[in-house]
């Protein structure tokens, strides 16, 4: 008779192989609920197999295929990186074949944002330096630090004076995808809702120039966007000191600058998920999808990201997607995507990190079919590329790298401004000038770092909550940072460093 304390197990579907053990369970541990012993150490969040599984069959989780077993697996071993393998096999679609109706509440609700003369709306209000070139960064850098301290003090409507410096902008072809790319980019900031100025610094000199993104981008004759150039200035001392001017008459209009009463429907909010481990797809990625669900319920917009972490999991969406037309975009991306990394000599399976397997994630098609969650059930509206402006209301996809820096920079890019950002080994990521919401997939995240967390979703793996509660929760919580409260990274004073711009192509 096996005398060994009980650890709990979660198998997610019926017809899953695989079931994830919530508690460190030793050699010989039974699992409370299933006629099943691991015959092997293996650590929360793992798998093991739930019956003998034969070399060359497929491992379920989810009720989807995450890869397939290398050599014949027994019951109750640890099922990871060593027994499964990622091969090729069909994922059948019939586009738009489940794409549900939007149902909306009757009383959408509302935040206190700050609305703009475009008629968006902001949930910060900060001056920004957006810098051409990483020529321009330092001088940028000073600008901004000028602010710092009590400079503010006369003005409680501003959040903070941000400079927004990235390491590209010469050295490329000004027609390359990779150049235009920056651009769109630098150009999404500039027109921020979050910023009720820009200065959009350069050297003077750098193929990126100043002129092409106002030109491409309409943005000339815009009271919000003032323009600087070092070498024209004078060098760095004057340009600091125009600089410092300009931010000071930004300063002056926001005086009398106050929140006010704004439908949710002004709510773009990027979902993203960083250091993710085998419990984020049960816990934090699903109820950060019920969140989601609610936020487009209530007229506002969603926006998944990170293209090679849907891989795997591509059919999930395109099956939701608005028309057979926005389904044919997100594969376009996913077979650019096949297309990129083979000609770096990469693969997509190279995606999980050693942290997201130590985690529990074996491969790449588990990665993303937790990832998928965070989209919530809603139709899918429209694919964009990456820090293309969405004009699109409800659930929609913007094609960015899984880094999530570069990530949340083109969902900022696009309009974001809210992030919401779920992490089970721990990522300390803020951004600048959207306030990000860091979401703990397991409880002994969230009181490890309590300080770097605003929701535990572990409550959800501990049975002390549902995954709509937790919904819900983030919802709200979604409203009131809008309004105005302070996350965890905020108050760290992360997001002046994390811009962090897609940057592909020859640099020369």
């Amino acid at each position: 008779m096996n005398t060994a304390a009980k650890v709990r197990g979660l198998k997610l579907r019926d017809d899953d192989n695989v079931v994830v053990v919530l508690d460190p369970a030793p050699a010989g541990a039974p699992i409370a609920g299933y006629d099943l012993i691991a015959s092997q150490a293996t650590p929360p969040g793992h798998k093991i197999a739930a019956r003998d599984i034969a070399q060359g069959e497929a491992i379920r989780k989810y009720g989807q295929i995450i890869g397939f077993a290398k050599v014949a697996i027994a019951k109750g071993a640890h099922v990871h990186v060593a027994n499964v393998e990622l091969l090729e096999f069909d994922r059948n679609s019939e586009f738009g074949s489940r794409a549900p109706l939007t149902r909306y509440v009757d009383a959408p609700a509302t935040f206190m944002g700050y609305r703009r003369d475009d008629g968006r709306a902001g949930t910060r209000n900060y001056i920004g330096i957006v810098t051409t070139v990483n020529c321009s960064a330092t001088v940028a850098r000073y600008i901004a630090d000028t602010f710092r301290g009590d400079r503010l003090a006369d003005y409680p409507a501003v959040d903070g004076v941000v400079a927004l410096t990235h390491g590209s902008g010469c050295c490329m072809g000004a027609d390359e995808d990779g150049m235009k790319q920056l651009n769109r980019t630098l150009a999404g900031f500039a027109r921020h809702p979050n910023f009720a100025g820009v200065i959009i610094a350069g050297l003077g000199c750098e193929t990126n120039q100043i002129a092409t993104i106002l030109d491409d981008h309409d943005l000339h004759g815009r009271a919000s966007i003032r323009t600087l150039g070092i070498q024209e200035s004078g060098g760095t001392r004057k340009t600091v000191e125009a600089g410092v001017a300009m931010v000071e008459e930004f300063l002056q209009g926001e005086r009398s600058r106050r929140r006010e009463p704004v439908p949710a429907s002004e709510l773009m909010v990027g979902l993203e998920c960083g250091g993710s481990d085998g419990y984020s797809g049960i816990s934090a990625n699903p109820a950060l999808g019920r969140a989601a669900d609610l936020l487009v319920a209530n007229g506002g917009t969603a926006i998944l990201s990170e293209t090679p972490e849907i891989y795997g999991a591509e059919h999930l969406l395109t099956d939701r997607a608005d028309s057979p037309a926005v389904a044919q975009k997100l594969m376009q991306l996913i077979r650019w995507w096949e297309d990129y990394t083979q000609k770096n000599g990469s693969k997509m399976d190279n995606n999980p990190s050693p942290g997201n397997k130590d985690g529990g994630l074996t491969t790449i098609l588990e990665k993303s079919l937790g990832a998928v969650a965070k989209g919530g059930s809603t139709r899918l509206m429209d694919v964009y590329r990456y820090a293309e402006t969405i004009t699109s209301r409800g659930f929609v996809f913007m094609d960015s790298p899984g880094y999530d820096p570069a990530s949340i920079t083109g969902q900022m890019a696009s309009g974001a401004n809210l992030i919401c950002f779920t992490t089970g080994r721990g990522s300390v990521f803020g951004s600048k000038p959207a306030p990000c919401i860091k979401i703990a997939t397991n409880s002994s995240l969230y009181q490890r770092m309590s300080e770097d967390m605003d929701v535990n979703a572990g409550r959800i793996i501990d049975g002390s909550a549902s995954v709509d509660e937790v919904g819900q929760e983030i919802f709200k919580l979604m409203l009131r940072v809008a309004s105005g409260e302070e996350t965890r990274s905020e108050a760290l004073g992360f997001g002046d460093h994390e811009f962090t711009p897609w940057v592909f192509g020859a640099q020369m």
